[in-house]
């Protein structure tokens, strides 16, 4: 769901290759997607360094995982930033989307977080743990779990993982699967859940000094910026890149989020 306003008006969608040699000027601003909190934030810094390249950006927040892509896919967006690779990588499966990552971003550690319990030990028998309803972000929650001692995983289990490949669960804990952006509003009625950092900073949680468990910064899950596979050469594309992986930008992910976001590039 885009929460603002429409890209555009029905029935006036523009095709991909519409105005190719103006992307990026005042007159065709490049369109960027996001998902509201740090990618946003991010965003409007190198939307700030772009424009001293001459790039021009406009930056469009959305509430969820799904509507970036398919608003990449059907040319409303010229890119996208707010997805890890795996993410990207089951989307284009699942969805037959054309979409290709160009550059990496940021990663984001995934954090177990409670309102009740100082440690997912302490969850008790029974328990409820929420987790994203997303194949990718699920299976990454269930690995995190299984790291830390709330149940175990069948043996080779990954980011594909799903709550069948759970193999013991002494304290037959309950997975309960949601929409990864309404994880933090469920924190009152479940006993700890797995969210997205993108996700739990907007909601006043800080993952380093709230998540009761925390992937660690070298987690494979970096973010990428996504755009159509046939403008994955274009100059814009390397015009944006350069701007985002900058020290500038490094600084500002720092500074701003005291090592609760880590640059990847």
């Amino acid at each position: 769901m885009i929460p603002r306003r429409p890209l555009l008006l029905a029935g006036l969608a523009l095709p991909a290759t519409a105005f190719a040699q103006d992307i990026g000027s005042a007159q065709r601003p490049l369109r960027i997607g996001v998902t509201a909190g740090p990618h946003a934030q991010v965003m409007e810094k190198v939307r700030e360094i772009a424009g001293r390249d001459g790039l021009v950006l406009r930056i469009v927040e959305f509430s969820d995982f799904i509507q970036p892509n398919a608003a990449l896919a059907a040319g409303d967006l010229d890119a996208n930033s707010y997805q890890h690779q795996p993410f990207l990588d089951q989307q284009v499966r699942d969805r037959r989307l054309p979409l290709v990552s160009v550059a990496k971003t940021m990663v984001f550690p995934m954090g177990i977080y409670s309102r009740r319990h100082r440690r997912l030990a302490d969850v008790p028998q029974g328990g409820r743990i929420a987790i994203p309803n997303d194949p990718t972000n699920g299976g990454r929650a269930l690995v995190l779990l299984a790291a830390n001692g709330a149940f175990r995983l069948r043996d080779g289990a990954d980011f594909r993982a799903t709550v069948a490949d759970v193999a013991e669960n002494p304290r037959r804990l309950r997975i309960v699967e949601l929409e990864a952006a309404q994880l933090p509003r469920a924190l009152e009625e479940v006993e700890a859940a797995a969210i997205n950092t993108n996700f739990a900073i907007p909601a006043g949680l800080n993952p380093v000094r709230d998540a009761i468990a925390l992937e660690s910064a070298d987690s494979p899950y970096a973010n990428v910026i996504a755009v159509r596979q046939p403008d994955r050469e274009a100059a814009w594309v390397r015009r944006l890149v350069a701007a985002y992986q900058t020290e500038e930008v490094k600084e500002f992910v720092r500074t701003t989020f005291q090592g609760a976001v880590v640059p990847a590039f």
